[in-house]
């Protein structure tokens, strides 16, 4: 029996990209015009389906996503973003682990910084990943959920760190389901603090947006209409406006400061460009 390697990715401009065997084999139609992300990064002006597949055969060449040759660490990508974040929190020991989602493995747990930005730092919002050996065993199958499948699933993910003795927890997440089932299992778990970063979050309807700021400490507005509306609103603290990063709790404004401490403040943009269209 041959198995396939499939990855299905919510890519740049919130694109459904699919590739197999280390070949992109499809793209669909990009829901954003522009991100100044990948404007900045990649002189990316103009999101459209050649750009998109241009970028994810950008990605697996240079650090070797959804291959073999996939790279897991690395230094800081950007200034500020979530990864960056978590990292952060890893190297100054206020967390001691972070749910994450890699290629090629699906559901890790992370205790390094450099691997927390080398999995988190330069990617998309995974919806499916299969195995990949040389990813597994670079991050050891013992910091996998499930190393045979690869299967994403954060929540299972948390109660396997929980079991290994971790005890202050990052979860990145992407919608208010697993937010709430969290909260739910670090109320019943005892002497465990779960802190919940919302990531990916294009596209968000507006009660979607509310529940993930009601239950999140961290989220990252993306080009997210209603996260941004709602988050100028209800943070305690928010960093940037291109790709604005909130922090809704005590906690996240600290985990957002403490980020901000290591870089030496983040300058404010004049007229900052922001993605198109807000969706």
């Amino acid at each position: 029996m041959i198995i396939m390697d499939e990855h299905i990715i919510e890519a740049m401009g919130k694109t459904k990209v699919v590739i197999k065997d280390g070949k992109v084999v499809e793209v669909g139609e990009p829901k954003i015009n522009y991100c100044p992300l990948f404007h900045k990064r990649r002189g990316v002006e103009q999101i459209d389906k050649k750009a998109v597949k241009e970028n994810m055969e950008y990605r697996m060449e240079k650090f070797g996503m959804c291959t073999p040759n996939r790279e897991i660490e690395m230094n800081d990508f950007l200034s500020f973003g979530i990864s960056e974040i978590i990292s952060t929190l890893l190297e100054e020991k206020i967390i001691d682990c972070s749910i994450m989602v890699c290629d090629g493995a699906g559901t890790v747990i992370v205790n390094d910084p450099n691997k927390a930005q080398g999995i988190g730092g330069r990617v998309s919002g995974y919806v499916k990943t299969s195995p990949i050996l040389e990813v597994i065993e670079k991050i050891k199958p013992e910091n996998i959920l499930d190393p045979e499948n690869a299967t994403i699933n954060q929540l299972e993910g948390a109660k396997i760190a929980i079991k290994k003795g971790f005890k202050n927890i990052v979860v990145t997440i992407t919608n208010s389901d697993d937010a709430k089932e969290l909260r739910k299992l670090e109320k019943e778990s005892e002497n465990i603090n779960i802190y919940l970063f919302s990531v990916h979050s294009t596209g968000v309807n507006l009660d979607e947006s509310k529940e993930l700021i009601k239950h999140c400490d961290v989220l990252t507005g993306c080009a997210s209409k209603t996260i941004r509306q709602n988050g100028d609103e209800k943070a305690l603290i928010k960093v940037g406006e291109s790709i604005p990063i909130f922090g809704t709790t005590e906690i996240g404004k600290k985990f957002i400061e403490k980020r901000l401490e290591k870089i030496g403040g983040k300058a404010a943009k004049k007229d900052p460009k922001l993605p198109s269209p807000l969706i």
